[in-house]
């Protein structure tokens, strides 16, 4: 089955209910065996490209991966970058702000880590946190100080979203191109998954009881992710809801759209001049003449 990247796409100012978009779409893959000849045809395709985008150095690329607990991001990035080159790619992974980023702007820890041009840069949670958690928990925002009346706090997530859809322009308009999966879990996918954790002792340490309070803010956060994804899809930095109840179709619609994207920049290996011809010809006599 063919991988549709506009099918899992949020168009530009599309208004978002995540109830109805899918978590469990149907399989792009035939058989085990199917989706593994998949998985590797993409890694080595994103090999390829990977060399590509280093050589021309004109481009970075920057994914982001937001989602529920449990939906697949480590898995995601683990196996769909697994033949990546490690020198090309990093992956920054973003918890609680210390004391040291509270005092900076929602967006300065995460700037910082932003890729170089030839480079893929991942982040496993991102600034986006700073319209998601802390708006299902005001407390967070108010302990960040950067809000004193509550009207104050019911501004502050259209100017933040103003605040990254700038960022993401400057970020496009200087050559970095912006990738956003949403990873859509069904709360009772999530349940399954938990007590898996629970059950099998290698993955105990994944497992936390401020997990499962969370979900009790599920509607909370359903909405949250709405409203985020609709206000910060744009066309030149989209978002794509990709269904994650099956972890194998994650994977592979995952890889398809990064593939898609750096393929779409139509990327070619620097051609030498004639003086680099030259160069090149001299050296090579040198070394054939020992």
């Amino acid at each position: 089955m063919k991988i549709n990247s506009t099918d899992f796409r949020v168009k530009e100012l599309q208004q978002i209910e995540l109830q109805k978009w899918q978590t469990n779409a149907a399989p792009v893959y035939e058989s085990k065996k199917d989706y593994q000849e998949q998985l590797d045809a993409h890694v080595k395709q994103l090999s390829s490209q990977q060399q590509l985008l280093y050589a021309a150095n004109r481009f970075a690329i920057l994914i982001i991966f937001q989602a529920m607990d449990a939906a697949g991001k480590d898995g995601a990035i683990k196996h769909v970058m697994s033949g990546v080159n490690p020198q090309g790619c990093q992956v920054f992974s973003y918890k609680h702000p210390s004391e040291a980023e509270l005092e900076h702007d929602f967006l300065w820890r995460t700037t910082r880590d932003l890729p170089e041009r030839g480079r893929i840069g991942i982040f496993n949670r991102s600034y986006y946190e700073e319209v998601l958690i802390a708006r299902v928990h005001p407390e967070i925002l108010r302990g960040e100080g950067v809000v004193q009346t509550s009207a104050e706090e019911k501004t502050i997530w259209q100017n933040r979203f103003r605040s990254i859809n700038n960022l993401e322009m400057h970020l496009s308009d200087n050559g970095t191109r912006v990738i956003k999966f949403f990873l859509h879990l069904s709360k009772e996918e999530q349940r399954k998954r938990f007590l898996k954790r629970i059950d099998e002792p290698e993955k105990n340490w994944k497992f936390t009881t401020a997990d499962v309070e969370e979900r009790h803010f599920w509607d909370d956060y359903m909405k949250a992710y709405g409203e985020c994804l609709s206000a910060t899809s744009t066309n030149e930095s989209p978002w794509y809801i990709v269904p994650a109840d099956d972890k194998k179709n994650t994977r592979l619609i995952v890889s398809q759209i990064v593939l898609d994207t750096i393929e779409g920049l139509k990327l070619s290996y620097p051609a030498s001049d004639a003086a680099r011809v030259r160069e090149l010809q001299s050296i090579r006599e040198k070394l054939a003449g020992k």
